[in-house]
């Protein structure tokens, strides 16, 4: 390994992102830590202004704000030096369906002694991954499955003493660690991938089920039923899929608590007492007598190509071993329907991530050629449900079992500098020891994001190379504010989460302080310095869902 610490490799650069004449990073006469942060900061505010436009309609994948972003992304890195990283092309082509489910759905439940109908919107919210025009579902049993959840590994299967082909299960969300707060059930009080809702419908059509509808709790959810309602209201963008995702249940969606509380009661059951029962080892599934289901519903189709930008600075000694930095360049484009001001900018989210990669190619190329390659991967349509990193993890460019490590970079801090690092899903594999001492380098401390039951770790793209075995590392700056204290720093992440997150107040500012960004932005190119420059393959810890799949080839890394 060669011995580079990031002091060393930068103390030489300067970013001059103003002088269109020299996009690259530069020697400099002056190398201070001060001249160095003041930089990257300048080439922050100078993307984000750009990317963050009006001009740019708010990134939404395919339209005309998609071609302005990954043609800027890729002139920038070609300004850079930096090469196409997908064969000899900066774009991967990513096939989208965008599937509008019309809003008259009615679920119904009928049985010898109870009868129901249940509204879109209020009471439920139905839709589909099939990717046709109608889909129904009349007349199916219906089943209590507890958290549907199916882990060998922790000797739990809530499918294992029944038969739901063809048949609607009822699902509890989150996972029975949350639901009991036992450290030592699944990950106690921390949300595995188990308890998020897009592995409960996979489970439930692995199990050959009809329609799979989710119980929504605020507290295990970690979100209301207005976020339910509205993201699965409107365009829902899928990956196209060849047999139109014919394997998927055909109904998937949600009950509000009101809702399953009185399906249960028509059943002669007690939602409270059968959701306490399901937390316990060796639960068993509970047919609801002789209630059915029956639903269907419409949809408009549409098919659309969207791009991944994708570039690298190849390996000098081991090109197929790559460390991949994630960030999606997408974001809600505008709304219509809204008066005034209706462009989603996206400012924040994300387009300080989309500047992040451009800032980290530029110091890459400042240092020798790395003995492995570094892959600069922008991605769209995350907004959508994470389908431009899904992309990539399917349809690789690199070796999937020789990718060493992904380091996802989304919404970076707009606050100042924070003594603190947070790592979302905490506890997961060897990158953070590498985090742990570059952030020691600059005198922070890591700690676990606050509120792990939520499952942040599942709802960025860093998730999808985790999903197929790929130690994946989702770290930011905290809310312990180097110059205001930490209730000043956590005033400012709930003013951004209540009035900007996902809204058109998500508008770039002059007046930002980019210097927090400019820190985790060093602190990521030390840890993928010293990983590029290394024969270590970082391993998920023992116990993490997803250390198997890793070891499944870990013949492809000796």
């Amino acid at each position: 390994m060669r011995n580079i610490t990031l002091s060393l490799a930068i103390s030489l650069l300067l970013l001059s992102c103003g002088d269109s004449s020299n996009e690259n990073i530069v020697n400099s006469t002056d190398s201070s830590n001060n001249s160095i942060a003041t930089s990257i900061e300048d080439a922050l505010h100078e993307h984000v202004s750009i990317l963050a436009s009006d001009e740019y309609g708010g990134r939404a994948p395919a339209t005309p704000g998609e071609e302005l972003t990954i043609n800027y992304l890729r002139d920038k890195f070609t300004a850079l030096g930096v090469g196409p990283g997908h064969g000899d092309s900066y774009f991967q082509s990513v096939a989208v369906t965008e599937l509008t489910t019309a809003s008259d759905a009615i679920l119904y439940l009928q049985g010898s002694d109870y009868e129901a109908s249940f509204n879109y919107g209020e009471e439920m919210m139905v839709g589909t991954q099939q990717q046709i025009p109608y889909v129904t579902v009349q007349g199916s049993d219906v089943v209590f499955v507890g958290y549907g959840i199916v882990a060998p590994e922790r000797n739990w299967n809530d499918y294992a003493s029944v038969d739901v082909t063809d048949k609607t299960v009822i699902i509890l969300v989150n996972d029975p660690g949350y639901a009991t707060q036992d450290g030592d059930l699944f990950n106690g009080n921390a949300m595995t991938y188990y308890g998020r809702w897009t592995y409960k419908y996979e489970e439930a059509a692995r199990q050959g089920a009809a329609a799979a509808l989710i119980v929504h709790e605020t507290g295990p959810a970690g979100y209301g039923w207005e976020v339910v309602s509205s993201s699965w209201s409107g365009p829902q963008i899928g990956l196209e899929s060849e047999n139109l995702n014919g394997d998927r249940n055909e109904i998937e969606g949600w009950l509000t608590l009101g809702s399953a509380e009185a399906i249960f009661e028509g059943a002669g059951l007690n939602y409270q007492e059968l959701k306490a029962a399901a937390a316990q080892p060796g639960f068993e599934a509970v047919p609801l007598g002789d209630i059915q289901a029956s639903v269907s519903i419409e949809n408009s189709v549409r098919t659309s190509t969207s791009q991944n930008v994708i570039a690298a600075i190849p390996g000098s000694e081991y090109p197929d071993e790559t460390i991949i930095y994630t960030a999606h360049w997408d974001h809600l484009g505008i709304n219509p329907e809204i008066e005034g001001d209706n462009i989603y900018n996206g400012a924040a989210d994300n387009a300080t991530g989309t500047a992040g990669l451009l800032i980290l190619a530029d110091m890459h190329m400042q240092q020798e050629p790395p003995d492995r390659t570094i892959v600069f991967l922008a991605v769209t349509a995350e907004e959508s449900g994470l389908l431009g990193s899904q992309w990539y993890a399917e349809n690789p460019s690199y070796p999937i079992e020789t990718t060493v490590a992904n380091i996802n970079m989304d919404n970076l801090n707009t606050f100042g500098r924070m003594h603190d690092v947070v790592v979302v899903g905490a506890s997961s594999s060897e990158l953070e020891n590498y985090l742990e001492d570059a952030a020691s380098a600059q005198d922070r401390y890591v700690t676990a994001e606050p509120n792990p039951e939520r499952g942040y770790y599942y709802r960025s793209d860093h998730f999808n190379f985790a999903k197929v075995g790929v130690p994946a590392l989702y770290a930011e700056s905290g809310e312990d504010s180097v110059d205001n204290g930490r209730e000043w720093g956590a005033a400012q992440a709930q003013d951004y989460t209540d009035n900007r997150y996902h809204a058109p107040g998500d508008e770039y500012d002059p007046n930002w302080d980019l210097s927090g960004a400019a820190e985790d932005i060093r602190m990521y190119f030390e840890i993928v310095t010293q990983l590029a420059n290394s024969s270590d393959f970082p391993e998920w810890f023992e116990g993490n869902e997803f250390k198997a799949i890793r070891d499944a080839s870990s013949i492809a890394r000796q």
